[in-house]
């Protein structure tokens, strides 16, 4: 039900029938799953319609136990690894459907709880930064600096690897607290600022005038001022945030580009290269067996199950989440 975690129906246990896999579907046993910000949005923002539920959870790594007729990128017993659709029911859940197409072969070096760690989050680092920022894929010599702001969730901790190791940006994470700052530091960042400062005055404090591409992960709107300040002539702004208004006229005068990026995207209008999903998760899974990219879990959650799944809600809420939480088992 809509409304705080605390309700005691916000969440409940249910038992619905098995699915049936439709020709592109992959029907997967859920090993482990991870909590992201749009489950608790999502949970927090409307009702389903009465006397239908809504199964939440994106994230998920398992094995594949039957496919539809029209699969042709895995067979059962494969070991997956995904962030599915926003569309459809969610991975909070024993079987789960998913089209193969968004999905990829788990890293073979990385526990199922490791893996469920990553899906969306890397596709999201992903996309933005070299499908909306257009920054070159795999260009170790691109000049210029990418300002992350909150650089230790989990969008920001894999964005900060992606970007210090596929690319020659220098990479500048957003962080307030001594241990969000020195996760920021792990996960690559060659530089930490505070958030809640002027931006261009904690550039300055590491030797820094400007930056070529800001990642806006959280609370754009309030931090507009501080990032076109920040932000070079003919920069460019990626955001994933959900601001209720957002004046870019500021951002004229410098020849500002904006960019949002919505991983569901590709899934929600069937675009034809969803199949890129695919491509990216096996490539981040390829990355990680070669020891280029690292899982970002940070807490283990327990098990799958409602009182977890409330505390990890909740954790998320607080605003005080670092790296991804992961749940494991039923």
């Amino acid at each position: 039900m809509a409304g705080p975690i605390t309700a005691h129906d916000a969440l409940v246990k249910l038992d619905l029938p098995l699915p049936t896999p439709a020709p592109h579907d992959l029907l997967v046993a859920v090993k482990a799953i991870s909590v992201n910000p749009v489950d608790v949005k999502l949970r927090g923002s409307a009702s389903p319609p009465t006397g239908e539920v809504r199964v939440l959870g994106f994230d998920a790594a398992g094995v594949v136990s039957a496919i539809g007729s029209a699969v042709s990128l895995f067979k059962p017993g494969d070991e997956v690894f995904y962030a599915g659709a926003i569309d459809r029911p969610g991975t909070n859940s024993e079987a789960h459907l998913v089209d193969e197409r968004l999905v990829g072969h788990k890293p073979k070096t990385l526990s199922f709880s490791e893996a469920a760690a990553l899906p969306l989050t890397s596709i999201t680092a992903w996309e933005i930064l070299f499908d909306r920022l257009a920054v070159p894929y795999g260009v170790k010599t691109r000049a210029g600096t990418l300002l992350i702001i909150n650089g230790a969730g989990g969008v920001g901790s894999i964005l900060t690897q992606i970007a210090r190791r596929l690319t020659g940006l220098t990479v500048v994470a957003t962080a307030s607290r001594p241990e969000t700052a020195e996760w920021c530091r792990r996960m690559g960042a060659h530089h930490v600022i505070n958030h809640h400062r002027p931006f261009i005055q904690e550039l300055s404090n590491v030797g820094l005038t400007h930056v070529e591409y800001v990642a806006g992960l959280t609370a754009t709107d309030k931090h507009l001022t501080d990032i076109e300040a920040a932000l070079a002539p003919q920069g460019r702004l990626a955001l994933i945030d959900d601001p209720k208004i957002l004046d870019i006229a500021k951002l004229k005068r410098k020849s500002i580009s904006v960019h949002w990026e919505l991983m569901f995207t590709r899934s929600l209008y069937q675009t034809s290269d969803m199949i890129e999903q695919h491509r990216l998760l096996n490539e981040v899974a390829e990355l990680v067996d070669a020891g280029i990219l690292r899982t970002t879990l940070a807490t283990d959650g327990g098990l799958i199950d409602v009182d977890n799944l409330k505390r990890v809600h909740g954790l998320i809420e607080g605003g005080k989440a670092i790296g991804k939480t992961v749940l494991t088992g039923f």
